[in-house]
């Protein structure tokens, strides 16, 4: 009885301030004032809605004195079309849009009109818009479906964490789907060049509409199976790139964005086209917080040093690349997040890879690198890949200047001594014949210096290796003959009894260019010979194997350095607090 009498005066006090309203207005008189509270009170005016309706109908319908006891829906539960404003039960009185759920028909009185609770779809939780926005490039950009985002829930997607380093794994999950849907998870990327690359996985929702990637197995797509990190491993130029495209990060300061969102259904292609269900932006850095980038021009050499934050002395590592010519400093970036200064080194001009290369130039880098203040200058390593591999064993072997404390030569070979100087383009036209060229067109240069020579004097003699080395090669390297040179290495410094120093990680079905975990597998690129001429080159390997690879190895490499690098203090007693 309270209850209905404080309905009552709520309505009561609702008539008076329209009558005030319209008194001010000059078109309601007292007499009509009273007449038009004593209709409204019983229920014949349209500005009433559903709120009268449902306090009468409520007390004369049997279903509803059955329904008394239910909980009632909290307000943040119920549909959007109610907590928007358009009529909300205990609230004030407002209009339903014609055609939506609840609106009456033309032929209703006004006193009948009600919402017809049984047709609005109550969901679990109300759509949150922040969700539902998918934030793609400027020329894709889309929002969730309107149908999707009215009915009450919408799915989630979450990527954690949504900023880290380009070695650090990521949690997908999607929540909130229909149970056992089917679901495509995509993943796009713009490089610096503007291309873009595209990774996707069709999963279907657990028995609660979830999808959670590290524990469930994608049934197609660019990758399959349980793979947590398989939208960025897998990643490949979208349909109607142009050929030869190598994804490189050149600009350290900025991250690299991925954008992951979901769609219905199992989708192969057309992703431009659809609307994704939800979506999530993430940053993938190379540099971390705090890390110190400085351009290095002393004593004629280019590179640039990577300090990482603190005070210092930092073990040090001189990085060198191959002969694709230019500065790459994302490795370096990322060594010096893992502590360690580094230096990367440009030793072949960008667009011409074909100059003659000197020991001297390398030998002057690693002392810059072991004079500067903040490096320690005892615990230097050298780490190459490629042709950058073959300048580390010649440094270790040949410089009386340079003594490393270890080295790491990733796809190296030791049959390209540089004892004083080296030409690539003298060495390149000598065996222009022993080439090899596949059914695409690509060039094939492993042969070239097959079968490994057994005269030590022209081919790096690593039985003088004093230092640890790490070698790092994949049996599918289609760009040296990595897997004989490890294994004639091996022979060599077996014979002169430094074999205690060396340590080989060999892989099946990875290619040529080994880099850093959950990056994309490059399998042929285009590749500057001289002057802007450009040639495709194969690389070699399988985009699953070799994923695997770029991850167990720089897992590796990054424990080879702590091990020889960093110092080791005996530990200190903390106190108790």
């Amino acid at each position: 009885m309270k209850a209905r009498w404080s309905r009552d005066n709520r309505r009561a006090i609702f008539l008076n301030r329209r009558i005030k309203r319209r008194k001010k207005d000059g078109t309601q008189t007292a007499a009509t004032s009273k007449k038009t509270r004593k209709q409204d009170l019983s229920g014949d005016q349209d500005d009433l809605g559903w709120c009268w309706s449902r306090k009468t109908t409520a007390s004369t319908n049997p279903e509803k004195k059955q329904n008394r006891g239910q909980r009632h829906v909290p307000r943040q539960t119920q549909n959007p079309l109610i907590s928007a404003g358009q009529g909300r039960p205990g609230g004030r009185p407002g209009k339903i849009p014609p055609g939506e759920p609840g609106a009456a028909s033309s032929a209703c009185r006004p006193h009948e009109r009600k919402l017809n609770f049984q047709n609005i779809p109550f969901q679990r939780q109300t759509c949150s818009l922040s969700f539902c926005v998918t934030t793609l490039p400027p020329d894709g950009a889309r929002l969730v479906s309107d149908q999707t985002r009215m009915c009450g829930t919408c799915p989630l997607l979450t990527v954690q964490p949504s900023r880290g380093l380009i070695d650090e794994k990521i949690a997908i999950i999607v929540k909130y789907l229909p149970p056992y849907q089917e679901v495509t998870l995509h993943s796009l990327h713009q490089s610096e060049n503007h291309d873009h690359w595209e990774a996707f996985g069709h999963y279907i929702s657990d028995a609660k509409g979830t999808v959670t990637v590290a524990e469930d197995a994608s049934v197609g797509g660019t990758y399959e199976g349980i793979e947590p990190m398989g939208l960025l491993w897998s990643m490949r130029p979208v349909p109607g790139s142009k050929p030869g495209l190598r994804l490189r990060k050149k600009n350290v300061q900025t991250p690299m964005v991925v954008q992951i969102s979901v769609y219905n259904g199992h989708l192969s292609q057309g992703f431009w086209e659809e609307v994704a269900l939800a979506g999530s932006t993430v940053e993938r850095w190379y540099m971390a917080p705090g890390v110190r980038r400085v351009d290095i021009t002393e004593d004629g050499v280019r590179g640039t040093l990577f300090l990482p934050p603190g005070p210092g002395p930092f073990p040090g590592v001189l990085d060198m690349w191959g002969s694709g010519g230019g500065l790459m400093e994302y490795r370096s970036a990322l060594l010096a997040s893992h502590g360690f200064a580094a230096l990367a080194l440009e030793y072949f001009p960008p667009e011409e890879t074909m100059v003659d290369i000197h020991l001297p130039y390398f030998e002057k880098a690693f002392r810059v690198l072991q004079e500067h203040p903040l490096v320690a200058s005892k615990n230097v390593a050298l780490l190459g890949l490629s042709l950058g591999s073959s300048i580390c064993l010649s440094m270790a072997v040949y410089s009386e200047d340079v003594q490393p404390k270890c080295c790491v030569c990733v796809s190296g070979t030791h049959t390209c001594p540089v004892k004083t100087s080296f030409s690539p383009v003298s060495d390149f036209l000598k065996n222009l014949g022993r080439i090899s060229i596949d059914e695409k067109n690509r060039l094939i240069w492993r042969d070239i210096v097959l079968p490994i020579p057994t005269d030590p004097r022209v081919k790096i003699d690593v039985r003088k290796v004093k230092c640890p080395l790490l070698l790092v090669n994949g049996l599918d390297d289609q760009s040296w003959p990595t897997p004989e040179s490890a294994e004639d290495i091996q022979q060599m410094m077996e014979k002169a009894g430094n074999s205690h120093l060396l340590t080989v990680l060999s892989y099946p079905g990875a290619g040529h260019l080994i880099e850093m975990p959950y990056t994309p597998h490059c399998h042929s690129s285009t590749f500057t010979v001289k002057h802007s001429q450009y040639v495709m080159m194969l690389w070699g390997g399988r985009t699953k194997p070799h994923a695997d690879a770029q991850e167990h190895s720089w897992g590796k490499i990054l424990e080879f350095l702590q091990q020889h690098l960093c110092y080791v203090h005996d530990p200190v007693p903390l106190a108790r607090l």
